[in-house]
C-alpha cells in the first residue's frame, strides 16, 4: 500500500460513525495504523494535522461486491489499478468475486491475490471464494480449505447458484464454517436469452428482456434454503420490488438472510439504456448501460430504496465490473454486463441524500457498518472495528465533501475501466482523502495538510 504510516489528526470535520452513534464536530486520532481517539480538540503532539473544517470525517467504506478480474483479466483491471480506483471513490476494504482466471476455488488462487494485495494494494483486498468447482455448479468447492486460507464468504457470482441441492449443501456446510453465500440470484431458464429488463424499452429497442420473476423466484428459494438449514445468505445486488419484499419477510420472521444494493440499482432506470442519435426520431442503445441483475423500472428503484430506508437492505456495494474499452463496443448481445463503478459510487448514492430520499447518516451506515454485519467481516483476525471508528479498530477514514459537484470523466478514472453510462453527468459529493490502516492512500490536489 502506498504511503507511509504515521500519527495524525483529522480535526475540524463533521465526524460521522452511525455504527457507533457519533455525529459531532471534531477530531478523529490515529496512531500505529488504528483508531486511537475521537472528539472535540483532541492534543497530541508531533501528529500530522489534516484539516477537515467543512467536510465529513467517516470509517472508510467497505465494498462487500466488487470484480478486480485479476488474475487472468488484467487487461480489464488488476489489483493495483482496482484497488487504487476504490480509494479514489473512498473505499478502504473491498471484497473480490471470484470470477477470475483460474477462479478462486482453490487455495493457490487466494494466496496469489493475499500476495499480490500485500505488495500492491491501496485498499485492503479480501477474497470471496467459488461455492462450486470453476463456478461451473456442479461440484461443491473445497469449502474448508478456502475457508483455512483466508476467504471471507463463497460466492459464483456472475453465474447464480442454479442446482439447489448443490445450494443445499453448500449452505450446510459453511453453516459449519460460519461464512456465509452471496448469491446472484438468477434463475436460469428464465433469464435465458434477456440482456435487459423485460419492459417496453426493451419492446422499443428490439432487444430480449429478462423478467423480474428471473431475480424473484431464485430469491425466494435461497430464503426457503436459509430457513431450512439455518445458515446465512446474503442476496446480491437486489434489483426488483418483488425480491425486496421477500427479503422483508424473510427478516421479519428472523431467518438469516442479508442483502445488498448496488448505487446503479438506487438511481438508474432501464430507461438509460436508450440513447439518441443525430437521427430525428432515431434511438440506439448504450451498452455501457448494460448490467446483471438489468437496470429496472422507476418503480423498482423506489422499492430499493424504500428497502434500504427501512433496513430491509443491509449494504451499498458497487458490483465494480470494468471493461476494457473494446469489450463494450459491440452489438448489445454480445456486450459484456458490467460498470465501473469504484469512483462514481458515493457521488452518486448522494443524489439520494440531495433529493431528500435518504438521511446522510443512512448512507454511510450503508456503506461502512452495514456491509461489515451482512458478511460478519469483523470475525476476522485483525478486523475487530472494521466499519467504526471504534478505539483499536483499523485506521481506515475517507474524508469527504458532500457538496462539491463535479463532472464524470471516465478517461480520468484510476480504474483501467471507463465503462459507465454516467460519462457527462454532474455528481454532487467528492472523496476528498482516503486513509487506509493509517496510510494517506489518496488526496485530492487541493487538499492542504
Amino acid at each position: 500500500m502506498n504511503g507511509a504510516k504515521s500519527k495524525l489528526v483529522i480535526r475540524g470535520g463533521r465526524v460521522l460513525d452511525p455504527g457507533q452513534g457519533i455525529d459531532i464536530v471534531g477530531d478523529v486520532l490515529i496512531s500505529d495504523g488504528r483508531i486511537t481517539a475521537v472528539g472535540a480538540e483532541i492534543k497530541d503532539g508531533g501528529a500530522r494535522v489534516i484539516d477537515a473544517k467543512g467536510l465529513i470525517v467517516c470509517p472508510g467504506l467497505i465494498d462487500i461486491h466488487c470484480h478486480l478480474r485479476d488474475p487472468g483479466f488484467e487487461y480489464k483491471e488488476t489489483i493495483e489499478t482496482g484497488t487504487l480506483a476504490a480509494a479514489h471513490g473512498g473505499f478502504t476494504t473491498v471484497c473480490c468475486m471470484p470470477n477470475t482466471q483460474p477462479p478462486i476455488d482453490s487455495r493457490a488462487t487466494v494466496e496469489y491475490i493475499q500476495r499480490t494485495a500485500a505488495l500492491t494494494a491501496s485498499a485492503r483486498v479480501l477474497p470471496i471464494g467459488c461455492v462450486s468447482k470453476g463456478r461451473q455448479g456442479k461440484e461443491i468447492a473445497e469449502l474448508g480449505d478456502l475457508a483455512d486460507a483466508g476467504v471471507v464468504a463463497f460466492s459464483d457470482d456472475g453465474s447464480p447458484v442454479a442446482d439447489g441441492a448443490l445450494m443445499r449443501k453448500a449452505l450446510e456446510y459453511c453453516r459449519a464454517l460460519g461464512l456465509p453465500i452471496s448469491d446472484h440470484c438468477e434463475e436460469p431458464s428464465l433469464a435465458e436469452g434477456g440482456v435487459m429488463h423485460e419492459g417496453w424499452v426493451a419492446v422499443r429497442l428490439g432487444l430480449r428482456g429478462q423478467p423480474a420473476a428471473a431475480e424473484e423466484s431464485q430469491v425466494a428459494r435461497d430464503i426457503a434454503l436459509a430457513e431450512l438449514t439455518g445458515s446465512p445468505v446474503h442476496i446480491a445486488h437486489v434489483s426488483t420490488r418483488g425480491s425486496v419484499e421477500l427479503v422483508r419477510q424473510a427478516k421479519a420472521r428472523g431467518l438469516p438472510v442479508t442483502a445488498e444494493v448496488t448505487p446503479h440499482h438506487l438511481t438508474l432506470t432501464h430507461e438509460s439504456v436508450m440513447s439518441s442519435t443525430s437521427l430525428p426520431n432515431e434511438l440506439a442503445y448504450d451498452t455501457n448501460a448494460k448490467v446483471s441483475p438489468p437496470l429496472r423500472t422507476a418503480d423498482d428503484v423506489a422499492a430499493c430504496v424504500e428497502g434500504l430506508r427501512d433496513g430491509t437492505i443491509d449494504a451499498i456495494a458497487t458490483d465494480h465490473a470494468p471493461h476494457a474499452p473494446v469489450d463494450k463496443l459491440c452489438e448489445f448481445d454480445d456486450a459484456p454486463s458490467g460498470i465501473s463503478g469504484f469512483e462514481t459510487a458515493l457521488g452518486l448514492v448522494l443524489t439520494l441524500v440531495h433529493a431528500g430520499k435518504l438521511e446522510l447518516a443512512a448512507v454511510i451506515e450503508k456503506m461502512t457498518a452495514g456491509p461489515v454485519a451482512a458478511l460478519r467481516l469483523d470475525r476476522h483476525e485483525g478486523l475487530a472495528g472494521l466499519g467504526s471508528l471504534a478505539a483499536g479498530a483499523p485506521g481506515d477514514v475517507t474524508v469527504f465533501d458532500p457538496n462539491a459537484e463535479w463532472t464524470v470523466e471516465p478517461e480520468r478514472f484510476a480504474s483501467k475501466g471507463k465503462n459507465t453510462p454516467l460519462a457527462g453527468r454532474v455528481l454532487k459529493g467528492q472523496v476528498v482523502m482516503t486513509i487506509s490502516n493509517g496510510r494517506q492512500v489518496f488526496a485530492r490536489d487541493e487538499v492542504t495538510v
